[in-house]
């Protein structure tokens, strides 16, 4: 084989090899907040006025109120024949609201949850002991994501 057909063959060897890496994968540009999600369920939304948080991890505690917005679930608007398709947001009777940390492991985490009705009787306070979730939302190349979530409803507070 002469040197032009040797190196014909190199290059049209070296053009096909990117077609055997993957992609590159774009993670998302958003930052993960170290904390505690609190969600109200809908069904005892009405009782709660306000609430206040306390998390303790690792021998570190934080306690703050909470800042409590209404929810909303993602509502499917379908797809057009091209293909874009839509979701819009309709409010769900619940609460939701959040506590930064200064760090957040897959320890077990001790919640605390105490409050008051919007006419200002107390709450019955619950705490709960649970371990955060580590995952990977976005993919294995975009790291991993840990998150704490808690439900509080009439029975008592539980792990989301």
């Amino acid at each position: 084989m002469g040197r032009i057909a040797v190196a014909l063959t190199l290059a049209g060897t070296a053009a096909l090899l990117p077609g055997c890496y993957p992609d590159a994968v774009a993670c998302p540009a958003i930052g993960h907040i170290a904390g505690v999600s609190l969600t109200v369920a809908a069904n005892y939304a009405a009782q709660v006025g306000t609430l206040r948080l306390k998390a303790c991890q690792d021998g570190s505690c934080t306690e703050k109120d909470v800042v409590l917005y209404p929810g909303a679930t993602a509502v499917d608007q379908g797809c057009t024949p091209d293909g874009v398709c839509s979701a819009t947001s309709s409010p769900d009777g619940t609460l939701q609201g959040s506590i930064e940390l200064p760090a957040l492991s897959e320890n077990p985490l001790e919640a605390t949850v105490t409050g008051a009705s919007p006419t200002g009787t107390m709450l019955p306070e619950r705490t709960l002991t649970f371990t955060p979730k580590g995952g990977y939302p976005y993919g294995e190349q975009c790291g991993r994501v840990i998150s704490a979530t808690l439900v509080l409803d009439g029975e008592g507070l539980r792990q989301g």
